[in-house]
């Protein structure tokens, strides 16, 4: 039987995660299924080099519940790997051994260097490294990969045993470690990080992170903001969130970790270790910004598997943003011509007010992005579309754009028709005031210009806008009678008038 599904395992130091996935003709894939067990592998591996019986126990178990949640899918093939505690450990080859005897996987030990180079694929794949230099990180429970970049190609490899299973066993022992255990720690992270960059620290615009720590990081963060966003891939976080977040990990002890809003309890023990590694780096490299990726080395297996059976196809373009909008737009069946020339308004709009208004490159993409994307809830029903629309955004994998910018997109979008934004709109109130702001802004940009091609037939360009401290002019040109399209433009202006506190003037002019 032919099939166009595949699955990936990543045996680590804490846990085994699995994940099927379906290529598509577009050339890329949908996940299907995505599972995880804390297990411990690499549990008391420092002190006896070797996987203790209790682990490999646990291991297989989950590695045969995981089996068979596969095996329902008939994938073509199952990629596995084992990274550093099966790397590290003296009977390493045994467990990988028994394994096969008992589950039928075939498990590939890899090196640090493999598993950076896995993080690598997943890293390009989500994330717009061109024109700059990063550092991509992987942080498992035995080590932690380093990848720099310049733009998509990588520059060096290192893996460092810095993972936070094993630092947590050596030095933060028992349930409150003291002060100096907490120093013991943070020179053995300087001492490898010096050791390893002997030459010069990178230099790197900014650091792209994976690994339950990073993910754990963004969890509690967000789970500290009242942000709910449904996913902390691509949220970006700053050099002093991770400074507080550890300062106040730091005070607590194992049974006040478990408790910590967005902390997955299993990690508590672990988790001092992993953030202080984190800290470190971004201290050393003197990078401000962190952005996750949740997606990390499975993500990477799969890539490497999909294209080891010709079931994706090599890109030969780097991913750009609006090809990401605009194909989840034509996946979800718009109208192309109509949603091109509402953004094409929208960022002439834009022009006009940006400046005084303090709005910047940023603030037009997600404009644009809702612009192409505003009628995409025509795909479920046309009743409530604006609604529908707003559901599909926040959901949508799209390159290039954070989660909080996701939901901005979302927003704007949601708020190019019927109702402006009210304070019983519980969705929009969960905001921050700056961000409600926006997309009163934006999304009065999006409903005027939508306004503009009330028939749908891409008539009107924007020959002058001119702005003074108290109106707009837009002055429009177009074939024919412009009627519709300024009664169009005309009722759909509210938003724009009370979010920017301008009166708004359409003028026809021959061209």
């Amino acid at each position: 039987m032919t099939t166009n599904r595949l699955a990936a395992i990543d045996i680590g130091t804490n846990s085994i995660r699995s994940i099927v996935v379906e290529a598509e003709a577009s050339g890329k894939f949908r996940v299907l299924d995505d599972e995880k067990a804390t297990v411990r592998l690499g549990e008391g591996l420092n002190k006896t080099g070797n996987l203790s019986a209790e682990a490999c126990q646990r291991a297989i178990e989950a590695l045969l519940r995981q089996k068979k949640i596969i095996d329902g899918y008939s994938v073509l093939a199952i990629e596995v790997v084992a990274t550093s505690a099966v790397r590290k450990a003296a009977n390493g080859r045994e467990f990988v051994a028994e394994i096969s005897k008992q589950t039928g996987l075939d498990v590939s030990v890899i090196s640090g260097d493999e598993e950076a180079e896995l993080a690598s694929l997943s890293a390009f794949n989500n994330f717009d490294v061109e024109g700059g230099r990063h550092l991509l990180v992987d942080i498992g429970g035995g080590s932690l990969e380093l990848v720099t970049t310049v733009g998509r190609h990588v520059e060096e490899i290192y893996s460092l045993e810095l993972g936070a299973v094993y630092l947590s066993e050596t030095f933060l022992k028992g349930d409150a470690p003291g002060a100096e255990a907490y120093n013991r720690l943070r020179r053995r992270i300087r001492k490898t990080f010096k050791e390893t960059f002997l030459q010069d620290k990178p230099v790197v615009n900014a650091v792209i992170g994976s690994g339950g720590t990073v993910t754990s990081i963004a969890a509690m963060i967000l789970a500290g903001r009242k942000e709910a966003y449904g996913s902390a891939h691509g949220y970006e976080i700053l050099r002093s969130d991770v400074v507080h977040l550890l300062a106040m990990l730091q005070r607590k002890n194992l049974k006040e970790l478990r408790a910590v809003p967005g902390l997955n309890p299993d990690r508590a023990d672990i988790i001092v270790a992993g953030v202080t590694v984190i800290d470190e780096l971004l201290e050393f490299c003197q990078a401000n910004l962190l952005r996750v990726n949740e997606r990390g080395i499975r993500e990477g297996l799969i890539l490497r598997g999909l294209k080891k059976h010709g079931m994706l196809q090599e890109e030969h373009a780097p991913r750009s943003w609006r090809a990401s909008v605009i194909g989840f737009a034509e996946s979800c069946q718009f109208d192309r011509h109509h949603a091109l020339q509402v953004a094409k308004l929208s960022r002439e709009i834009f022009s006009a007010v940006s400046r005084p208004y303090k709005l910047g490159e940023r603030e037009c993409r997600i404009l644009e992005a809702a612009a192409i994307l505003h009628d995409v809830g025509y795909f479920i029903n046309y009743s409530s579309h604006h609604k529908h629309s707003y559901h599909l955004i926040r959901h949508a994998d799209l390159f290039g754009f954070t989660p909080r910018e996701r939901e901005l997109i979302a927003h704007v979008a949601r708020y190019h028709r019927k109702s402006l934004p009210k304070k019983k709109h519980e969705l929009f109130m969960r905001l921050s005031s700056a961000d409600r702001q926006l997309v009163c802004r934006l999304g009065g940009i999006l409903r005027l210009a939508d306004g503009l091609d009330r028939s749908r037939t891409g008539l009107v360009t924007i020959a002058e806008p001119i702005l003074s401290p108290s109106r707009l002019v837009l002055r429009l040109q177009g074939s024919g009678d412009l009627s519709v399209e300024i009664y169009g433009a005309t009722s759909k202006s509210d938003l724009f008038r009370e979010a920017f506190d301008l009166k708004l003037v359409l003028e026809q002019v021959s061209e």
